[in-house]
């Protein structure tokens, strides 16, 4: 049994074509720049690494030059099409319309752009992908998986933002959540390790990638997390802005005449690590600068480190205590100074790391000291492989 996974972004194309059998991946990549002229794609299989420029002015060209990597290069994994079982999608907002996984149809397709308004480059990409699929390969069921169904056990009190509440009534704005996929898998790894039933644990997880957020998992149950009702809510991110007076927008939209659309484009892609550095949006361009010497690259990892140390020690009042922490996603798992910089503040709640098992990048490991009175763990995320393991439960 394969499943090829898929999650679209609004100019790239991730995949990876996973072997149910014994849950290994068989081949995967990322086609960047879908649009644009300098279009390429990076692909993996048998331990190498191809890079291959070529032009894809949408995702269904995308679609059709991966299908040739997998079946006809000459470093092909499958024969045909044939032996591809299914295709399972991520979809970053289902709204309340939608929580568990779905088999596709036309209809889950309109409701998928219906709720895009709360994520308009994810969900259209994901529409966009889901629709090449059905076009290139009609015969193959395809599965969709949403990224806050992972987080439709928040309570009220904690899920409703305080404003007219009819604003949640009328338009359902609320907290919804992202990265469920990878904080259910990362939870659920961290209790294994822990060689302790799941129930038991209260974990705050952090994923920190280019988007980042964090979840308060208590016995295995999402019940506080810091994205909102968009993925630009939360932590302060590496170009997003995380949260912040709302009275900014407003006053900034008048004193420089922005509108809606810019201002989104800024707190976006203009903000976080890169707007106040200066430098990038980049973790290893700011830390870079900030050893030779770049004030505002030292200010901004000060900032960043200080924002979510603070955004954990907040999920010790959901949970009513923490049990283990865990760091995991791109900048999680690699970058050490930072996962050494947050837990720093995290000493008076007993916090205590070893330098030496903290200097990892990438593995899976236990990097705080026998005594830490909070166990601290970096798990590499497989939010692919929810997503598989969900679409073959549904098309059995």
């Amino acid at each position: 049994m394969k499943i090829l996974v898929l999650n679209c972004g609004s100019s790239s194309l991730k995949y990876q074509l996973i072997d149910m059998e014994n849950e290994s991946v068989i081949a995967k990549g990322n086609y960047e720049r879908i649009g644009d002229p300098k279009a390429f794609i990076t692909h993996k299989v048998n331990g190498e690494k191809y890079v291959i420029e070529n032009l894809a002015p949408t995702h269904k060209e995308a679609l059709e030059f991966i299908i040739k990597q997998l079946t006809e290069a000459e470093y092909k994994v499958v024969n045909s099409l044939d032996e591809i079982n299914a295709i399972g999608h991520r979809v970053v907002q289902g709204a309340e319309k939608y929580a568990d996984p779905m088999l596709v149809d036309d209809s889950v397709i309109a409701g998928i752009k219906e709720v895009a308004d709360l994520a308009p480059v994810h969900n259209m990409a994901a529409a966009m992908g889901i629709e090449a699929c059905r076009n290139l390969m009609p015969d193959k069921k395809n599965v969709v998986v949403f990224d806050n169904g992972f987080h439709q056990t928040i309570p009220e009190e904690r899920f409703l933002y305080p404003i007219p509440y009819h604003y949640y009534r009328d338009y359902k704005i609320r907290k919804y959540g992202f990265h469920g996929t990878s904080h259910s898998y990362v939870s659920k790894r961290v209790a294994e390790l822990e060689n302790k039933p799941l129930e038991s644990l209260k974990t705050v997880v952090c994923h920190l990638g280019q988007g980042a957020s964090l979840c308060a998992v208590d016995g295995g149950k999402s019940v506080d997390t810091s994205m909102g009702l968009t993925p630009l809510g939360g932590i302060m991110m590496c170009a997003r802005s995380g949260d912040l007076d709302p009275s900014i927008v407003t006053y900034l939209m008048r004193k420089e005449n922005i509108a809606p659309e810019e201002m989104d484009r800024i707190l976006n892609k203009e903000s976080g690590l890169l707007g106040i550095s200066g430098v990038s949006s980049d973790v290893r361009d700011v830390e870079a600068a900030a050893n030779e010497g770049n004030e505002r690259a030292k200010l901004a990892l000060r900032a960043y480190d200080l924002n979510i140390a603070q955004f954990i020690a907040r999920y010790a009042v959901s949970m009513g205590g923490i049990d283990t922490i865990v760091f995991t996603a791109g900048v999680g798992e690699n970058q050490f100074k930072r996962r050494a910089g947050i837990c720093e503040k995290l000493e008076f709640l007993g916090v205590k790391l070893d330098a030496e098992k903290n200097s990892i990048r990438g593995e899976e490991v236990e990097i705080s000291t026998p005594d830490s009175k909070i166990k601290v763990y970096v798990v590499p995320t497989n939010e692919e492989l929810v997503i598989a393991r969900e679409t073959l439960n549904l098309i059995k």
